[in-house]
């Protein structure tokens, strides 16, 4: 189906500002280059500009990219600005984004990864 990143199996944020004037290529390159990663996986990765108002977002739909753009008339994006990085973000940390709030929630219950528990 057309633009449906809801089957993402992971959702890859770029930290910091990236230039807004690239297209498909240029952030599939930048993907690839800058973070080692596949962009022909079954991932979506998002991209802010500089004034953290707008956001682009790839995704490889199996037959060809999908590019994304969203532009907030008011508010801006909480995006994290340690350039140069990326990150992998949960479904509900992408929810958060998409709301306007910091993806850091500090009272948000974390869920516990299973192989760092143990049988009682």
């Amino acid at each position: 189906m057309f633009g449906d990143i809801s089957k993402a199996e992971k959702i890859y944020i770029a930290c910091g500002y990236t230039d807004m004037r690239k297209s498909i290529d240029g952030f599939a390159a930048l993907v690839q280059r800058n973070f080692q990663l596949n962009p022909f996986q079954n991932s979506l990765f998002l991209f802010c500009g500089r004034r953290h108002d707008r956001l682009k977002a790839l995704y490889w739909e199996g037959d060809g990219f999908l590019l994304l753009y969203k532009r907030l008339e008011k508010g801006k994006f909480q995006w994290p600005k340690n350039a140069e990085a990326v990150r992998c973000i949960t479904c509900q940390e992408f929810r958060w984004l998409m709301e306007g709030l910091c993806i850091d929630q500090p009272k948000a219950v974390k869920k516990l990864n299973t192989s760092d528990c143990f049988s009682l």
